[in-house]
């Protein structure tokens, strides 16, 4: 509570209000700096909901979202049952206790109990993170899963091994399942003030915040997928990734999709 949260400030940039003044403040001096971080989580957000739409219109139902954050419009759970009312289950998880409290609280009023959990946990310890999932008996591991990692490896460190952690669940999931990352990056070619920036952004984020941030360019990125199948378009810029599956609610981004600052993919498990 006496510093700024990752996920509370990522909730002020998206105009939320589950944030404190402190996340608020930080939040101001980091935008100043670098005003594309107010893009990149609308955006981020936006690709969020393509890729909930687009997993369940190829037959998926179960998603486990980490590093959710706060709870904001049109959370994974609403925009899957917009598609398949009824028949999707998610759990939800994050390490920050403040986000972890908001999701139950608000699941609990608008969501259904037996399909939609909400849970404390951290992607560092992932034995203990899916033990937990499965103990929701939300999830079936026996068939696919949606494994959502949207905006969450940018908070790891490469001293975190988010490799081995991420390698760890993906070797838990049944074949057929799919894993979707979208992960902060700007680059130094072509745009070498915003790299400038963002590395100021990082440095403050690293030593004022809960969490430090670390960006990686696509082919260190791309190497969370290994032994899966890229889907198309593979790994692209945020808004170049579906585009068509936006909605009218989604705001359209008309400058150079790099300004997005982050990247997008989906993958797929081989079958047995």
């Amino acid at each position: 509570m006496d510093k700024p949260s990752v996920a509370r400030t990522y909730d002020w940039y998206l105009g939320g209000t589950h944030h404190y003044a402190i996340d608020a403040e930080f939040g101001k001096q980091i935008s100043a700096t670098l005003p594309d971080i107010i893009t990149f989580a609308r955006q981020n957000r936006a690709f969020l909901r393509r890729a909930v739409r687009y997993a369940v219109d190829a037959g998926h139902t179960q998603f486990v979202d980490i590093g959710s954050g706060l709870p904001t419009a049109k959370n994974v759970h609403d925009v899957a049952d917009q598609v398949r009312p009824g028949d999707t289950r998610v759990v939800y998880v994050d390490h920050d206790p403040v986000a972890q409290a908001h999701a139950e609280y608000l699941l609990d009023k608008h969501a259904d109990p037996q399909r939609h959990k909400a849970l404390f946990a951290d992607f560092t310890e992932p034995e203990d993170l899916w033990d937990k999932v499965l103990g929701t008996g939300v999830i079936d591991p026996a068939k696919p899963v949606v494994l959502l990692a949207v905006a969450l490896l940018h908070c790891l460190t490469p001293a975190s091994q988010p490799q081995a952690h991420l390698d760890f669940l993906k070797d838990s999931l049944a074949p057929e399942s799919m894993l979707i990352i979208s992960h902060g990056w700007v680059d130094p070619d072509k745009d070498p003030v915003a790299y400038a920036k963002t590395m100021e952004v990082l440095d403050r984020y690293t030593h004022e915040s809960t969490s430090p941030l670390y960006i990686r360019p696509p082919e260190t990125v791309r190497q969370f997928f290994d032994g899966w199948t890229l889907q198309d378009p593979g790994l692209v810029w945020l808004p170049q990734w579906h585009p068509e599956l936006a909605t009218d609610d989604d705001e359209p981004f008309e400058r150079p999709a790099h300004e997005t600052r982050a990247l997008a993919a989906a993958a797929v498990k081989p079958g047995a």
